[in-house]
């Protein structure tokens, strides 16, 4: 019931004819109505402050300071609107309520010596005056840790022979790893700190200064961003392993900037690898070349691409003249421009825009050679629907509308909180319902799920949200049918929070190559955790050509084997 309905309905109300039952029914409508007046309100305010700002700008001025007045809920406006609304949109986590009920085990300090690798040994001995009848006891062992940073400087003398019968000079290669004006110790030092530790290039060329190398900012910008051919190769061979390791990846996406311009960067991952993927757009055909790493869009028209463009609102006669293009065929991209431009020339952009997206969609399932996803869990991203046959929303992210509801009245207050106590037990019953699945708790569980969301209540923002949960119920209830598919994207979110962080330090790489190098670095940062692997580790052998890191996608194919992570897709 909208303001000017519940308005309707209390425009009558005489309170003088009214018995105490009808009084008490009409209290909660009349708290709805005051709330609904005082979120309008703070709404309306809001945006008069915005214009406000935006006129100040437009002088020349500044607008008002975006100053948060408190922490607590109580003191920043519903919704979340405005200058304190945005400072208190930390407090939207729902980790305690999802944590609630967890055994916690007790903490307790872990013994280090039996990890730590001890490389050199060094007897103390006993300097001053002893004793007479001092005896020698042995050795107490202490181990410290301790890092050397020191200056390297080579000079290598390149045997050099010449051979007059040949008339070709023979020169003694350097040592694996060492090309250029810089060896793999700075190599493998600059990439660990700027990817897998967020330092900046001005700060990474301090530090090598300090050191005592000397190196221009030029030259860092390079050792962190080019020649990185290697490295590209194995990432795209860790996303073809990833992707053919479970038939779902979690995916999200964060803003980022190239050379000033806005980007979108896409974080797609299971539990054994991480990609990250920026490009220009956040549309449906930038998710799908995501999906396909970056490979050159194709088109083809069959019964998946119409079955997508039924909803569309093509009209008749275009979708006439499609049906008419040779159909189980697929295209290269300028070949099925050119077929439209010539068959469908009147198309609009949306229309044009929906055709295209149906038949690359339908070239990415037709395609043998590449492994397509058939789950993404992710939010409710209208750029994610249809990319793949099922989509797993995260209830985290559906319990933040929950979360970022701020009633402004004790009675709605107490109502939202024994909703959302309801909430997470149910969530709860879903993580224990993964451990042992069964088809009669299955049943169970998503009769449970009705009755819960088709709670009534008189607070309308209350109101929105369960209705919102209930129209989600098949993708929200998806792990009913794959147990093994996780109830949240949390693992997504917290890769495009190590983008965030390097964007806050960084800002944005300047380049399509930085760009590039962002991507691979970050992911293979990532996959290499995910694995167990110390990054450190794995570039040094990468650099040095030393072998003793196998091929990451090895690794994770061999892990996927044992982790069966689509064990529900194998057995129907």
């Amino acid at each position: 019931m909208d303001l000017n309905a519940r308005l309707a309905a209390l425009r009558h109300l005489d309170p003088d004819q009214l018995s105490d039952a009808e009084l008490r029914a009409a209290f909660p409508l009349l708290l709805a109505f005051a709330e609904e007046c005082v979120t309008a309100i703070h709404a309306l305010r809001a945006e008069v402050q915005q214009l406000k700002d935006e006129i100040a700008r437009l002088k020349g001025e500044q607008g008002k300071p975006n100053v948060p007045r408190g922490r607590h809920p109580r003191n920043r406006p519903p919704g979340g609107t405005g200058a304190a609304g945005s400072a208190g949109s930390a407090g939207h986590s729902s980790e305690d309520e999802r944590r609630e009920g967890e055994p916690k085990q007790p903490w307790q300090k872990r013994t280090k010596l039996d990890r730590i690798v001890v490389t050199r040994e060094q007897a103390c001995v006993w300097e001053g005056p002893l004793p007479a009848d001092a005896r020698f006891k042995g050795y107490e062992a202490v181990v410290i840790q301790d890092l050397l940073l020191q200056v390297d400087h080579v000079r290598f003398l390149r045997a050099k022979h010449y051979s007059p019968s040949t008339g070709k000079t023979y020169l003694a290669p350097l040592p694996p790893g060492y090309d250029g004006q810089f060896g793999p110790g700075i190599r493998t030092l600059a990439l660990a700190l700027v990817y897998g530790c967020h330092l900046s290039q001005p700060l990474l060329h301090a530090f090598l200064t300090d050191a005592g190398t000397l190196i221009s900012r030029g030259q860092v910008a390079a050792l962190v961003t080019a020649r990185l051919e290697a490295f590209h190769t194995e990432q795209a061979a860790v996303l073809e392993a990833g992707l053919r390791s479970s038939p779902w990846q979690h995916l999200d996406l964060t803003p980022t900037r190239l050379d000033g311009e806005n980007y979108a960067c896409h974080v797609l991952g299971n539990p054994l690898y991480a990609h990250y993927h920026t490009v220009p757009r956040q549309d449906r055909g930038s998710a799908l070349d995501v999906l396909r790493g970056g490979a050159p869009r194709r088109y083809r028209l069959d019964a998946t691409a119409f079955a997508h463009l039924a909803g569309v609102g093509l009209p008749a006669r275009g979708m006439q003249v499609l049906r008419g293009f040779p159909q189980e065929q697929t295209w290269e991209a300028s070949a099925f421009h050119r077929l439209l431009d010539r068959r469908l020339p009147l198309l609009g952009p949306d229309q044009r825009k929906h055709v295209e997206e149906a038949a690359a969609i339908a070239a990415y399932w037709a395609d043998p050679t590449w492994p397509a996803v058939h789950c993404l869990v992710a939010d409710d991203a209208a750029q994610l629907r249809g990319l793949t046959p099922e989509l797993a929303l995260c209830w985290i992210h559906d319990g933040r509308h929950y979360k970022k509801l701020l009633p402004q009245f004790v009675f709605h207050r107490k109502e939202l909180e024994r909703f959302r106590k309801r909430y997470w037990v149910f969530y709860r019953e879903l993580r224990t319902y993964q451990q042992a699945p069964s088809a009669t708790e299955a049943v169970r569980l998503e009769a449970a799920f009705d009755v819960l969301f088709a709670t009534e209540t008189a607070y309308s923002e209350l109101h929105t949200c369960i209705r919102r949960t209930q129209a989600n119920k098949t993708k929200l209830l998806r792990v009913l049918r794959h147990p093994e598919l996780p109830l949240h994207n949390n693992p997504a979110e917290l890769l495009a929070r190590r983008r965030v962080r390097k964007r806050d330090v960084s800002f944005g790489p300047r380049s399509p190559t930085g760009l590039r190098a962002w991507d691979t670095l970050q992911g293979l940062v990532e996959t290499t955790r995910k694995l167990g692997l110390r990054f450190w580790t794995y570039l040094q052998d990468r650099i040095t050509h030393a072998g003793q890191v196998p091929p990451l996608a090895e690794i994770i194919t061999a892990r996927a084997a044992t982790l069966q992570l689509g064990a529900s897709w194998v057995a129907a």
